[in-house]
């Protein structure tokens, strides 16, 4: 019986993404049950028992194959325990996941197969198995201990909890900061107040070596005053056409920039943005001014002010501040806005490859994950280009409420170098919160309902849940790529 059990199984494992998705699922949810029955037991289990929990597993599986999402919520928990260096390295999850008490360590299993990991499966005294996982992430959240902590966590809470506040103090105040760990922290968010230091970090800006850091600093931020000299302080008689058409392009487009937060129509505001996004165009030949870039500096300037400006957004002045602040603030926006970009700079050049390159993965991820939905936007003539192009052209500032981006940016910026991967993920997980919704839908009403998602009277729980699923999907896609290859 055990061996049949062991056939089907196996045929489910190679039966597709959806069955893989689901198995894994389903063994994790088997994992935290037979764990509460392994402390009732004497330690004996016969081959009835095994039969049994296998029986079980492949339910839940057919179960979970006629449903188009995973069961539960999932929430990024802080960690009781602290960060073992034997495990799993450069996770956002060093605060991102929680274990019962019989969860094993992390495997080293590297390409394991399936046909041995099905016999040590058979050997175990539980239903727990160890699933090969990207090394730079955790494994996925016991499900069990999520929908029990899901109610109370939010981003807010952790962002201020005092032992991670005390992490975030231990690491800021090390003579030399190591990025790898302060990425694990700001994963989960920031507290407010340490927010510009921690992103001029993460951002490489700032160097990690607090000696250097305050003369760095003003070095960069003399060299911008150099720079706005050389190329926006000048006459028009001295710029090419091409210039003076960018140049006037900007100005349009600054009075668009967030217009539902009044802060941002402030005169000096809108100057100070013209100048970083005309001076970084002219810098950048190879992209220039891209509709878009504009709300990527928003951010940076919400959040370096705020080292200087206190109370609500709503309430700021910039005429509060003395101007070689207003002036400092510029350029560390101008910089870390440079940083940011240089990372992505084949989504802002001509025909933006990138960004196309994104949001055909997206249609294919989404097609792997929920191919119902998929599968109706299909047959509504939907294209994702529709709706995906400006989430990854603005990387999805303008979808959610300004007071959330700067949350979203904490997880932008501690992923690094890998945010346009990741990012994939989040668009896929935030298209998918309307996945019974995009269902009911024909064509227009569709492309109507995904260019303005009712998102407006969100808070940092549904935020947290877009990441926790994303968070999710990146960890078993990435373990597992030819599942996304057509």
């Amino acid at each position: 019986m055990v061996n049949h059990n062991l056939t089907i199984f196996n045929e489910v494992l190679n039966g597709g993404t959806r069955h893989w998705l689901a198995l894994r699922t389903g063994t994790m949810k088997n994992s935290a049950n037979s764990s509460v029955n392994d402390g009732a037991e004497d330690g004996k289990k016969d081959s009835g028992s095994l039969d049994s929990r296998f029986n079980q597993t492949l339910k839940s599986v057919q179960g979970l194959l006629k449903g188009r999402s995973f069961p539960g919520k999932v929430l990024l928990t802080q960690r009781s325990d602290p960060l073992d260096k034997s495990g799993i390295h450069g996770s956002p999850g060093g605060f991102g996941r929680s274990f019962s008490t019989n969860d094993d360590k992390p495997s080293e299993q590297g390409d394991y197969p399936v046909e041995a990991r099905l016999e040590e499966f058979q050997s175990t005294n539980n239903m727990s198995t160890n699933i090969n996982l990207n090394k730079s992430k955790p494994l996925v959240p016991n499900m069990d201990n999520i929908s029990r902590e899901s109610e109370t966590a939010t981003t807010s809470t952790r962002a201020t909890d005092s032992a991670r506040v005390m992490k975030f103090k231990k690491e800021l105040s090390a003579p030399t900061v190591i990025l790898e760990k302060l990425r694990e922290l700001a994963w989960s968010g920031v507290p407010p107040y340490m927010r510009a230091t921690v992103w001029r970090l993460l951002l490489g800006y700032a160097p990690p070596n607090s000696d250097r850091r305050e003369g760095v600093l003003r070095r960069k931020r003399l060299d911008y005053l150099d720079c706005v000299a050389q190329y926006y302080d000048i006459p028009d008689t001295e710029r090419s056409d091409d210039e003076i058409n960018m140049l006037r392009q900007i100005a349009v487009d600054c009075p668009r920039t967030v217009p539902d937060v009044t802060f941002f129509q402030q005169a000096a505001i809108q100057k100070s943005l013209e100048r970083i996004l005309y001076t970084w165009a002219i810098r950048h030949p190879a992209s220039g001014y891209v509709q878009g870039i504009n709300d990527l500096v928003t951010p940076f300037l919400v959040v370096f002010l705020s080292e200087y400006l206190e109370g609500s957004i709503e309430s700021w002045s910039v005429l509060d501040l003395p101007q070689e602040k207003i002036t400092d603030i510029e350029a560390d926006c101008y910089w870390c806005l440079s940083k940011l970009l240089d990372g992505m700079q084949d989504h802002y050049t001509f025909a933006q490859p990138g960004i196309q390159r994104l949001v055909f993965k997206l249609k294919e991820l989404v097609r792997r994950i929920d191919d119902p939905v998929s599968r109706h936007m299909e047959e509504q003539g939907v294209e994702f280009l529709q709706f995906a192009f400006r989430w990854f052209n603005c990387l999805l500032i303008r979808e959610f409420p300004f007071q959330l981006v700067t949350r979203l940016w904490d997880t932008y910026l501690a992923e690094g170098d890998a945010l346009p991967d990741f990012l994939l993920y989040i668009s896929a997980s935030f298209l998918l919160t309307w996945s019974d919704k995009l269902l009911m839908l024909d064509f227009q009403e569709m492309v109507m309902f995904l260019q303005h998602l009712p998102t407006q009277n969100w808070t940092d729980q549904e935020l947290e849940m877009v990441l926790s699923r994303a968070y999710m999907w990146h960890t078993m896609f990435n373990s597992c790529p030819s599942h996304l290859a057509s």
